[in-house]
């Protein structure tokens, strides 16, 4: 999140000296550098200008599938820069242990990401804290069936809780936390921002993926018309696209299984990490041009086949 404070324009026409123009660049470099610095240079039509990043300590954020994974990590990255993090996950999840792990900083609250009671108390969990700006989706769950294989038709019943868990639950969760975001003042010209989990299965779904793909196409289709409907209460959504990512949603893979999937990836060629999934979504959090887009995170693999 930002606030723009203007810097002094170049008269039109006019070339600032090369010695304005090498301090000009020497703030961009040192600003990127040092990410404790509030604010970044950006050069617009004008000259520069300096950004003024919001600071986010101080206001709470709800993460769905935050017990493990990619969702614990986002919590632990927004943890460290002075968000209250509720987790939200399964009864039988690992929540109460993470949230102790993380402190006075994180509370786990129990529930499905379907179940609108459980999503609203994780909600006023964190509103209860401090302004809830944040909330990102990482519930979700896989399955992989043939359309039809050898035992006949996929099972419907499998396809549909596919649909239901990772489409129904990231709805439940952006609109129970936009509601209470739209409450809010807005804070450098916005009042808060969503974050969806999607996956490139969404674009490159394999033999035995029509529902785990469908689920994600339906999280990335429902991203510009979501961010439509929040633009003018000045809320953002956006959605990452992860490729092979080491999650725990690869612990039922052989380890030769697991060496066939790092192998499809061009650069780097490893599986990706989950805190580098957790930068991206600190990224989305303190960008405010981030709207209404998907961003694959995939060191540029696309699924074969199968």
């Amino acid at each position: 999140m930002m606030a723009v404070e203007r810097g002094e324009a170049s008269p039109k026409g006019s070339r600032k000296p090369s010695s304005q123009t090498s301090e000009n660049a020497q703030k961009v470099l040192a600003a990127f550098i040092d990410r404790r610095k509030p604010y970044i240079w950006m050069l617009n039509a004008f000259g520069f200008e300096r950004r003024v990043i919001v600071d986010v300590q101080g206001i709470s954020a709800v993460i769905s599938g935050g017990a493990s994974g990619l969702g614990l990590s986002a919590a632990r990255r927004l943890a460290t820069r002075g968000v209250f993090v509720v987790l939200l996950d399964l009864p039988a999840s690992r929540g109460e242990d993470m949230a102790r792990e993380l402190g006075a900083a994180a509370r786990f609250v129990p529930g499905d990401v379907r179940d609108e009671a459980a999503v609203e108390e994780a909600v006023a969990a964190a509103a209860a804290v401090a302004p809830l700006r944040v909330a990102v989706a990482c519930a979700g769950t896989a399955t992989a069936h043939k359309t039809v294989g050898r035992n006949g038709p996929a099972p419907i019943d499998g396809f549909a809780d596919t649909l239901t868990i990772n489409v129904v639950g990231t709805f439940n969760l952006i609109r129970l936390a936009a509601a209470e975001m739209a409450k809010l003042d807005p804070v450098g010209g916005e009042r808060g921002v969503v974050v969806a989990t999607a996956s490139i299965a969404a674009y490159d779904g394999q033999r035995g993926q029509a529902a785990y793909a469908a689920a994600k196409g339906g999280i990335v289709a429902m991203t510009l018309p979501v961010a439509r409907d929040l633009a003018p209460l000045k809320i953002r959504m956006m959605t990452v696209a992860p490729g092979i990512f080491d999650t725990p949603i690869l612990d039922g893979l052989t380890p030769a299984q697991v060496a066939t999937l790092r192998e499809q990836v061009p650069h780097p060629a490893r599986l990706g990490a989950a805190d580098e999934f957790a930068a991206l979504v600190e990224h989305i959090v303190d960008n405010p041009m981030l709207n209404g887009e998907t961003i694959r995170i995939d060191a540029a693999v696309r699924l074969g086949t199968k």
